[in-house]
């Protein structure tokens, strides 16, 4: 298994249970409680840019038409996400490559009824700063009922108190009640937090998976016979600066690195190993229709840094959604990134316009940038959208991978919508709109959910894979991460990819009995 995210840690479990030897590959590094960095300016600790030396969870990729943010580590993006865990609406299932290969919605019930259990969701007991300035704006709009708390993957209980594992009848690790201390995306320092490490992956361990952290898979080929039936032969080379390469022969192989670690090593072996591969690959690459947006009050009182990191969603309408992020004190890291919040058709009219807001409220962006707490002031507004539109990635000089256009409007900083209720919200805190650099000044969003790239298909000339995950053109090889997602969940997906890889995993035969 390569990665060891939501669908690689599911894979791991479900087919150590079945009785298979089982191995993940996992790039980044082993990461405990008291490995995380206290704030996000520890560098070497939060980021993942391993020729910089920076070991860390969070990894930023640019690309020409977007910015993405994902997580490296063993778990994955377990370690560094925001916990939450919403059902999609019914408009997921009806659209995309995949929507008439299943009754999806029907299908995917019982295993997102699985996966909260697995992923020990709970719904967050309590509101603070942010999420009550959420409320509000929903209860101006005239839809308070459409607001309301989240299901987390953060075990409660009673603050800072450990408890023997509550999840698994003893089976799991101890827990530790939360703290609300808003440091989730830095990764949880007391264990309150359900990571793939603490459950998925630790009973995947009991049963007898192996995992090998700091080792990256730079090539797969078959082992004999050209589809793959004989087995593949995988290659991994150390991340760390030492260290050796490591060569496996194996029957089965499952790619679950996410849409920047699976679909950047499928284009390459496209090319070179694994050639049969569908021409979809790096196709109907999605971005969730995101935007993020931080909005700094300027009140004194006001610290909206407190509680899980993200505490609830407002239900916009039937496509859009909208939550209040947080970091926890001090971790002001991305401030050095952010710019006041404009829009505008091209550069020109928004730097005119950035450099007008700074003159008209110098004060204001003085205390935003070097006064006040960053962290303690700012709320980053996630807005999500269902409505369809996608890109293309493909492989660039020396390796990289580039972004096309593929179909629909190409994705943009500036959705009327999420500005509306960036308005609306920043005037509720009495405070300012920034955001990243990228976005302002050249109006390319950024993406917490690059989903996409391997997606599914009736056949190879409309998918990557089938409806059960198998790759087409090959044997006994599978796709399981956020790459299968075959249209926009118009909400976090982590729940989802974890649903979709309980089902694949549910059609696989115990071992000697398929």
């Amino acid at each position: 298994i390569i990665g060891s995210g939501f669908g690689g840690s599911v894979s791991a479990l479900r087919l150590s249970e079945k009785g298979y030897k089982v191995l993940v590959i996992e790039k980044g590094k082993w990461y405990h409680a008291d490995d995380f960095p206290k704030t996000n300016w520890n560098l070497k600790r939060w980021l993942w840019m391993p020729r910089l030396g920076m070991r860390g969870i969070m990894k930023i990729s640019a690309f020409r038409h977007i910015l993405a943010l994902s997580g490296t580590g063993v778990g994955g993006g377990s370690l560094v996400y925001a916990n939450t865990l919403p059902v999609p609406t019914k408009n997921f299932y009806k659209s995309g490559s995949w929507s008439d290969l299943a009754d999806w919605q029907n299908e995917l019930k019982p295993f997102y009824e699985k996966a909260l259990k697995m992923l020990g969701a709970s719904r967050n007991p309590k509101l603070y700063d942010a999420d009550m300035a959420l409320q509000s704006l929903a209860k101006e709009m005239g839809k308070e009922s459409h607001f309301e708390a989240t299901d987390v993957s953060v075990y409660f209980g009673e603050a800072d108190k450990k408890v023997p594992d509550p999840y698994f009848d003893g089976e799991g690790p101890d827990k530790t009640g939360c703290t609300y201390c808003g440091g989730c995306m830095t990764g949880c320092r007391y264990g309150a937090k359900n990571t793939l490490d603490t459950n998925y992956l630790y009973l995947a361990q009991k049963k007898g998976c192996e995992i090998i952290a700091e080792h990256e898979v730079v090539d797969v080929k078959p082992n004999g016979a050209d589809d793959g039936s004989n087995g593949y032969i995988v290659k991994a080379k150390k991340t760390s600066f030492f260290g050796s390469s490591k060569t496996f022969q194996t029957k089965n192989v499952i790619f679950a690195g996410g849409v920047v670690g699976t679909v950047k090593l499928l284009l390459k072996l496209k090319q070179t190993s694994l050639t049969n591969l569908s021409e979809k690959v790096g196709d109907d690459i999605r971005t969730n229709n995101e935007t993020l947006i931080s909005v700094s009050s300027l009140d004194k009182e006001r610290d909206v840094s407190k509680g899980v990191a993200i505490g609830s969603i407002f239900h916009t309408d039937e496509n859009s959604h909208l939550e209040p992020v947080r970091y926890a004190a001090g971790s002001g890291f991305w401030k050095i990134l952010h710019f006041p919040y404009v829009t505008g058709s091209n550069f020109f009219i928004r730097l005119g316009k950035l450099i007008g807001k700074i003159i008209i409220s110098p004060i204001d962006f003085f205390k935003i940038y070097f006064v006040n707490s960053w962290s303690r002031k700012t709320t980053v507004l996630l807005f999500m959208q269902t409505i369809d539109s996608t890109l293309k990635l493909k492989r660039g000089l020396f390796g990289s991978m580039i972004s096309r256009v593929s179909t629909g409007k190409k994705p943009t900083a500036f959705i009327p919508e999420s500005i509306a209720l960036t308005k609306g919200f920043a005037k509720i805190v009495n405070g300012k709109a920034t955001a990243m650099v990228t976005d302002t000044l050249v109006g390319i969003p950024s993406t917490a959910h690059i989903l996409g790239g391997a997606v599914m298909g009736a056949d190879a000339s409309k998918g990557v894979i089938d409806k059960n995950n198998f790759v087409f053109g090959y044997k006994n090889m599978m796709v399981c991460d956020g790459s299968m997602i075959s249209a926009n969940p118009g909400v976090n997906p982590s729940l989802s990819i974890t649903a979709i890889s309980e089902r694949a995993m549910a059609r696989i035969a115990v071992k000697g009995k398929g």
